[in-house]
């Protein structure tokens, strides 16, 4: 365990978390909703500081990230624990139904972690993904901040529920940011994963306001955030609050975890790409086994610059600096 950030005393061994909008109120020996963050007598601990559930080298587009160093791969690592608990959780395994699976795991220390993402050719850094990050603060921004001194560059695939300063702490080492916006309703946050929309949308202001690199997932379930009204207004939210070039992703739902209602229909995930791109110039379509909705089209000229066949990329139209080789606009920053 190791000590950890964010916290007030209420009373004598009684603590508030501060790192997320939930707030969790900790007596002592207890967790708060993520599971991971414990009151010891008084103070707070993460008690998976050094743990790591998964590990692997991924191609960027795995995140995904498609406009963030395109065809290259990035080392990625996982701990245990989540701040939200969505009923279609696909990580499950790690992020809900762990308790004491984690205690004899093999422990690292940052600068192992840091070593083995340097010995990979071609690797760009490291990714702090497959369960919640947030929720292992501590261990994510030790190794961070590790790895840019290193040169390499880290990113964040996450949730977004995020208190205002922590998230501020991270943008001294955060290259970039894939946030999933589960929906647009705070019914569905409230019903489907016991939080809130409202600060998820705060986040993707203050990233966007930061200048790092970000772009959006929503996970379509059937029945559940698929209605075009509801669709239409997030993505004019986003064009409007964050930008027209924001890139997004649309994922395909499979049943998992708690959810058995059957996969987002391919026909629904067409309309509703369409729908987006009505609004937004960079629209993907991901989980399925096709490859509709992969490729990248200038936004200026609309000549394909980038082809993709599930996670395999060719970089075919841009020049070395992100810029289209037939009309001249700039399409990527980080290439």
């Amino acid at each position: 365990m190791k000590t950890a950030k964010y916290y007030d005393e209420l009373q004598r061994y009684q603590l508030q978390c501060r790192l997320c909008p939930h707030n969790c109120v900790i007596g002592d020996e207890k967790t708060g909703i993520c599971k991971v963050r414990k009151n010891v007598k008084g103070e707070m601990f993460l008690d998976t500081y050094g743990i790591v559930s998964s590990m692997g080298f991924d191609p960027i587009e795995k995140k995904p990230l498609y406009h963030f160093y395109p065809g290259k791969i990035i080392f990625s690592i996982g701990s245990y624990g989540c701040n939200l608990r969505c009923k279609f959780c696909q990580n499950w395994e790690i992020s809900q139904e762990f308790t004491n699976h984690f205690e004899h795991r093999k422990k690292y220390i940052p600068e192992t972690l840091v070593e083995m993402a340097k010995e990979k050719s071609g690797n760009i850094g490291i990714a702090f993904t497959y369960n919640e990050p947030i929720v292992w603060f501590e261990y994510m921004m030790d190794i961070a901040a590790k790895s840019k001194a290193e040169g390499m560059k880290n990113v964040v695939v996450t949730n977004g529920f995020i208190n205002p300063t922590p998230l501020d702490e991270l943008f001294d080492y955060i290259d970039a940011f894939n946030v999933d916006l589960k929906s647009f309703t705070e019914n569905f946050y409230k019903s489907l994963t016991l939080s809130k929309l409202a600060p998820v949308k705060e986040t993707l202001k203050a990233i966007c306001k930061s200048g790092k690199h970000l772009e959006i997932t929503n996970l379509v379930v059937t029945g559940q955030n698929d209605q075009t009204k509801d669709f239409a207004e997030m993505v004019k939210w986003i064009a409007g609050e964050l930008g027209t070039e924001t890139v997004f992703h649309i994922s395909r739902y499979f049943p998992t975890y708690k959810m058995s209602v059957p996969p987002t229909p391919v026909n629904i995930l067409e309309d509703l790409y369409n729908l987006a791109k009505e609004h937004l110039r960079y629209v993907y379509l991901g989980n399925l086994s096709t490859n509709n909705g992969q490729n990248t089209h200038c936004a200026g000229c609309g000549k394909k610059v980038i082809d993709r066949s599930r996670y395999d990329t060719w970089v075919s139209g841009l020049d070395s600096k992100g810029v289209c080789k037939n009309c001249g606009r700039k399409v990527l920053e980080y290439i």
